[in-house]
């Protein structure tokens, strides 16, 4: 196994379904543009209320990837 280095990058992920869903959609939004993503981690989590109901959910990622050689 090779020695790699990482790099991470914040993301906002939301939905109107679930936290995990939520996570999907930013995981696979970012790797439309990042490459060789390799983790993540949730850092903060938070939701938008509307007339006393959850309205969407909001994960903030980090996000790791290796970098090129």
């Amino acid at each position: 196994m090779s020695d790699h280095i990482y790099k991470t990058t914040e993301v906002v992920g939301s939905s109107s379904k679930s936290i995990d869903d939520a996570i999907s959609k930013a995981v696979e939004r970012t790797a439309k543009t990042v490459s060789n993503l390799e983790w993540f981690e949730v850092v903060e989590t938070r939701g938008h209320i509307v007339d006393g109901k959850v309205g969407h959910y909001q994960v903030v990622l980090k996000i790791g990837f290796r970098l090129d050689d």
